[in-house]
């Protein structure tokens, strides 16, 4: 497999995470508690049609089709960000929840923009190097300003009394007992090296 055929997979993949992303924003939005962060979502939505656009006209220049890769990462995080929207309480914490699936979606998509930048850059593909900073640096720029939002609504969070822990769902026993699996399968690894 050459270099192009890894860098247009990758690129497949980032046009999968991104009509992925055009989907969950609104609910996000919808979801936020914060009229800041409400509007820092509905900002990045508008930015991530852009960027849709962006890989499209990237497909086109290189003959190639948008589709064939779905993005499971993104699907993972996304669902993260769902998880946090399905515990729908009224104060800062909540919100913090989001924040923390939001950064991890926008770093997600920072590693995957920089990875196909490299690749771009050494098969010599300027024109697309070009279209591809741009959506990095409007991804960089909205974890910039999730952060600086995130600042307020911590301090809020962190002020609001702690509260009785509901029974956990399912969804939540399953995550718990996956997590214990992870840990052990892992151990062996770590005290090889600790």
């Amino acid at each position: 497999m050459s270099l192009k055929e890894v860098l247009i997979d990758e690129l497949r993949d980032m046009y999968s995470a991104e009509n992925q992303l055009v989907t969950a924003l609104p609910k996000l939005a919808k979801g936020a508690n914060d009229a800041t962060l409400a509007k820092l979502f509905e900002d990045h939505l508008e930015e991530t049609r852009g960027q849709v656009l962006r890989l499209k006209s990237i497909f086109q220049t290189l003959d190639e089709k948008p589709t064939g890769e779905h993005c499971g990462g993104m699907e993972g995080v996304i669902e993260e960000g769902s998880d946090a929207l399905e515990k729908g309480t009224e104060d800062a914490s909540f919100d913090a929840g989001l924040i923390g699936a939001a950064l991890r979606t926008e770093h997600y998509e920072i590693a995957g923009y920089q990875a196909c930048i490299a690749m771009a850059k050494t098969v010599n593909m300027t024109d697309i190097v070009e279209l591809l900073t741009q959506n990095l640096n409007e991804e960089l720029a909205a974890a910039e300003k999730i952060t600086a939002a995130s600042r307020t609504i911590l301090k809020q969070a962190a002020s609001e009394p702690e509260q009785d822990t509901e029974p956990k769902t399912g969804k939540e026993k399953y995550s718990e007992k996956k997590s214990k699996e992870d840990e052990t399968k892992a151990a062996a690894g770590i005290r090889k090296h600790g």
